[in-house]
């Protein structure tokens, strides 16, 4: 089963000064995708891309994948309304997708956090954190939604008869949700 690795540079706890709401929304174990709902006016869901796909360099060791194998990707937009507020990239591993995950090709615009927080055989291990900026890939890949240099994101493995799913959310938006 993988793990998150001493080779992840990402970080076990936040560092530098973030407003306390914003840390708030960040550490929360409990369904982003409620919280967004109860914060939102007209929450939505704006699937950008789903398929096979390279995972970022920093995600093949926490995977436990080999460097250059393909992956299934997706990555969304959670929105109020027409306001990008959290985007989020997902990735399972080859062998997951026929396997137990296999409802996460058919998700289309409907949340992945919806099945990750009401399925009892699905666990989540630690959050995991950095401050994106434009040296990271997926930062580069959120400039039309970035509205500041730095992004603050998390992710966490999610795992379900011994597969794993790699979830990570970039929040575009900090002071809507503040």
């Amino acid at each position: 089963m993988p793990r998150q690795t001493r080779r992840d540079p990402w970080n076990h706890r936040l560092h530098g000064p973030l407003p306390r709401r914003l840390r708030r929304w960040l550490t929360s174990r409990d369904s982003l995708t409620a919280r967004l709902r109860a914060h939102s006016r007209a929450f939505r869901v704006v699937l950008l891309f789903q398929g096979w796909a390279r995972p970022l360099p920093d995600e093949y060791p926490v995977l436990e994948i080999r460097p250059g194998n393909r992956a299934w990707v997706r990555e969304v937009l959670l929105c109020d309304g027409d306001k990008p507020l959290v985007f989020a990239h997902s990735v399972l591993p080859a062998a997951g997708e026929h396997g137990p995950w296999n409802l996460f090709a058919g998700l289309g615009t409907r949340p992945l956090g919806e099945v990750l927080f009401t399925d009892p055989a699905i666990s989540r291990h630690a959050l995991r954190f950095k401050s994106l900026t434009a040296r990271h890939p997926l930062f580069r890949r959120l400039s039309p939604y970035a509205t500041a240099p730095r992004l603050e994101a998390r992710r966490s493995l999610f795992h379900r008869s011994a597969r794993s799913l790699l979830v990570t959310e970039v929040f575009l938006d900090p002071a809507a949700l503040i």
